[in-house]
């Protein structure tokens, strides 16, 4: 049974402030009422952790979190016990079980709308600090405290860490996931779950890693990379994996709201995370900068609806949003060389669920693909900020680029996947 990892306190008080009413018409606003003085620390000290958001200054005019909403349809489990035991048998079992699916419209956030990803964006920066923090959004009066909580920071140990924000009226709630730390309590379970998740084989980058690796899937081959599946399944179901814990915060969010709309977002590993868990729950989410995760999904046996239409792509409501200079979402990090690996990390994924929005920094401001540029800064202050415009390949210039599906992608080629464990190998 997985541990929650957020205040009793703060559910609490929450349930008694509770009061929710249900919409039936999709509003175009929502209105957060924040005033904010949003400095990230120049220089990390021994009582704060430092995640990649170093170096950060504020931006020149305080903006309010206020979002613009649209209707988005989503395509829902109508059990998620279903849901899951579905999972768990494909899992263990190897059986597939039929799903129920639910369409239905919600409102979502106008990922059309720059100011909207800008804030949302400072959303995902909010959850890798508590409130108060001289890099925290502060609240106005005007704001319910009462109503928005942390989670995740009552035991340094337990790595799954974020924000819960809500809506004045508590119509939209927005869950923000903490990406990776470099330094910091969390640094440890945060490289596992990234290197379960978004590495070809358990992290193994080349022979020298054979002590750094995460599980023990690798099959030798004189001729091939071989990677046992069941193997690989089997090791995405440890408690230390932060979707098992997102699932039951969620599952706890719709308790307490509802009738609210409840969006996900998060930056790197949380945003990942955000898409992993939207998916599972049919729930808009906004990922910025994340390593592909859609081989992560199939690894988790996790039922999606099936296409529709001419797409080969599950119709989930996840909207990644990155630039091209930044190699983690394009899991062009790779290779014993690489900036990542030589952190221990092993980020190899790089296709996607839901649609893209691709910020072309590389030719607009004339930036060279470094790693240094996955910060959440550089995404807020020097890109989401800008205002003049993206000019797409068919020179039409657009306020915020088209998201696209990323249709013919393919993760991990070079490796040849397949049950190896129990046969003979030798090439």
């Amino acid at each position: 049974m997985v541990k929650h990892m957020y205040p009793l306190l703060h559910i609490t008080s929450v349930l008694q402030i509770l009061a929710i009413t249900s919409a039936t018409v999709i509003p175009n606003l929502v209105n957060f009422d924040l005033q904010h003085q949003f400095t990230l620390p120049l220089h990390a000290n021994a009582d704060n952790q430092r995640p990649l958001l170093a170096e950060y200054a504020p931006p020149s005019e305080t903006p309010s979190i206020s979002l613009k909403a649209r209707p988005v349809t989503v395509y829902r489990p109508k059990s998620l016990d279903a849901h899951e035991r579905a999972r768990l048998r494909s899992l263990h079992h190897a059986e597939t079980e039929p799903i129920e699916w639910e369409e239905a419209v919600v409102s979502g956030p106008d990922i059309e709308d720059r100011h909207t990803l800008s804030q949302l964006a400072r959303m995902t920066a909010n959850a890798y600090q508590l409130p108060g923090h001289k890099n925290w959004y502060n609240l106005d009066s005007s704001w319910n405290v009462n109503a928005s909580f942390p989670f995740g920071w009552d035991n340094d140990e337990d790595g799954f860490r974020g924000h819960v924000f809500a809506s004045e009226d508590n119509s939209t709630i927005v869950l923000s996931i903490k990406g990776t730390t470099l330094q910091g309590p969390t640094s440890k379970k945060d490289k596992l779950n990234d290197n379960l998740l978004f590495s070809c084989c358990c992290a193994r980058v080349d022979f020298s890693w054979v002590f750094s690796t995460v599980c023990d899937c690798y099959s030798w081959s004189a001729l091939h990379q071989r990677c046992d599946d069941t193997c690989l399944s089997a090791a995405l179901t440890r408690d230390s994996l932060f979707y098992s814990t997102g699932v039951n915060l969620v599952k706890d969010l719709i308790f307490l709201y509802p009738f609210a709309d409840i969006w996900l977002v998060g930056h790197s590993l949380g945003g990942s995370l955000a898409s992993l868990l939207g998916s599972t729950f049919g729930l808009p989410a906004v990922a910025f900068e994340a390593p592909g995760e859609r081989m992560a999904a199939n690894r988790l046996h996790l039922p999606l609806p099936p296409p529709i239409g001419n797409s080969p792509l599950p119709p989930v409501p996840i909207t990644h949003v990155y630039h091209n200079a930044d190699p983690i979402p394009q899991g062009t990090c790779t290779g014993i060389a690489s900036a990542c690996a030589q952190a221990g990390y092993a980020i190899e994924t790089r296709c996607h669920l839901g649609k893209t929005i691709v910020y072309d920094t590389v030719q607009k401001l004339g930036w060279h693909v470094d790693v240094r540029k996955h910060v959440i800064k550089q995404v807020i202050l020097e890109v989401l900020d800008l205002e003049d415009g993206w000019l797409d390949e068919d020179g039409h210039l657009w306020d915020v680029p088209v998201a696209r599906e990323e249709a013919d992608c393919v993760d991990c080629f070079k490796w040849e996947f397949g049950h190896f464990k129990d046969k003979d190998v030798d090439g």
